[in-house]
């Protein structure tokens, strides 16, 4: 039997017993959504958080203080942080770090700002982040309107503010171009407009678009204490030479820090590159998470479809029989049946990746993602999906292809 007659004879029984045979395949639908939705959702974060990282570049780094675990006195884990990297210490910092390289000293002062300009105002959710000249440029963040900040604007903390993209949204209907030269007001202090930044995206929720940017200076002096933790950032002209960019920066921050010889750094460089591969090692773990929970719910749909193929089996005994004095083989038999379930978990299948992908891409953007489209793990369910019918057809199949025909044909 020609294995398209074959085929042909599987999509009739399926479409015979339609409810059941979409009960059983929703079951598979819902295991494979659960499976590519959440791994769908993963990449796309991944992917967005892997391009907003690399935003500062291959020739920058940041210095920050190191956290750690270390052994507690009752014999378990506990994290151990370096103490803050202070204002005068970065700026001792950057005066003396003599390499090819810019360096950018930041904070950020209160990331619960509310922004108002006349009649509008914003929720309790602006970031207000001190910078100096140098952090939009190591930060790829483009002026798309006015400037950027002056060097002694910087000095003398001026009120003037550069505006992230979407608080242009909110005070200003979208209309950049009304944004400069106006007053707007940031947690009832007056900053003048400036600038504004060309549309970064988000990250997790944290955007740079939401956000407004004013001198180190002007941040510190309202939100800065002996406690406050502050971020130095550096960009080196050649990305060849990062190697000794931050060797010369480790052996600098150690005089600065206070360090004495044979002392562990209280401090570590962090790049765009070991960022990612962070959080690559992370998701990871989540990812093998996510299939062992989609395979377990596979395992159970897989159980319910044999029972299926059984059930189908003992219903059409007499028309196995009818087949086989037909002169039907046991290989057609075994093979008709397989195709059955291996048709009825694709379907299912297809039907899972479209909900997969709808449901992955629908909460991506929720958390700074972009839409993608997971070949990969639409192989891999398209993979499962053909397992899971082989698995649970064969055993029904067999006992179909094994019948006796006279025994069959008798069967009531």
């Amino acid at each position: 039997m020609p294995f398209s007659e074959i085929l042909s004879l599987a999509l009739q029984n399926i479409r015979a017993n339609l409810l059941r045979s979409v009960l059983t395949l929703l079951i598979i639908a819902f295991g494979i959504m659960a499976l590519v939705g959440i791994l769908t959702a993963i990449d796309a974060i991944t992917y967005s958080l892997t391009n907003n990282l690399a935003g500062l570049g291959a020739n920058a780094f940041t210095i920050e203080r190191k956290w750690s675990e270390v052994q507690s006195n009752r014999g378990g884990r506990r994290e151990k942080i370096g103490e803050v990297i202070s204002y005068d210490q970065c700026m001792d910092f950057k005066e003396r770090f003599n390499f090819p390289a810019a360096v950018s000293v930041s904070f950020t002062g209160n990331s619960l700002s509310t922004v108002s300009y006349n009649e509008e105002k914003s929720n309790p959710n602006i970031v207000l982040k001190g910078i100096d000249e140098n952090y939009l440029a190591i930060k790829s963040l483009d002026v798309e309107y006015g400037r950027n900040f002056s060097n002694m604007e910087i000095q003398d903390g001026q009120p003037k503010a550069i505006l992230g993209r979407e608080m242009v949204k909110i005070l200003f209907k979208d209309k950049p171009e009304k944004a400069l030269d106006q007053l707007i007001s940031v947690n009832n202090r007056r900053y003048r407009v400036i600038g504004v930044l060309k549309s970064k995206g988000s990250t997790m929720g944290s955007s740079e678009d939401r956000a407004v940017y004013a001198p180190l200076i002007d941040v510190k002096a309202q939100y800065g204490t002996e406690n406050t933790n502050y971020e130095v950032m550096v960009a080196v002209k050649d990305p060849l030479d990062m190697d000794l960019a931050q060797s010369e920066a480790t052996g600098l921050f150690r005089i600065v820090r206070g360090l004495r010889p044979g002392q562990d750094d209280d401090f570590e460089m962090l790049t765009s590159n070991s960022l990612v591969s962070i959080l690559k090692d992370n998701t990871t773990n989540l990812r093998l998470a996510t299939i062992a929970i989609g395979l377990m719910t596979l395992l159970g749909a897989a159980i319910g479809l044999m029972n299926i193929m059984l059930v189908s089996v003992t219903e059409r005994t007499r028309e196995i029989g009818i087949y086989k004095a037909l002169g039907a083989t046991r290989r057609s038999i075994l093979t008709q049946f397989l195709t059955e379930a291996v048709v009825i978990c694709l379907l299912g299948g297809a039907v899972g990746i479209v909900l997969g992908i709808l449901v992955g891409n629908i909460v991506t953007p929720l958390l700074g993602g972009s839409f993608l489209i997971p070949w990969g793990w639409i192989l891999l369910g398209l993979t499962l999906c053909v397992l899971v019918g082989v698995v649970s057809g064969f055993y029904p199949a067999m006992k179909a292809a094994q019948l006796d025909p006279i025994e069959a044909l008798r069967y009531e």
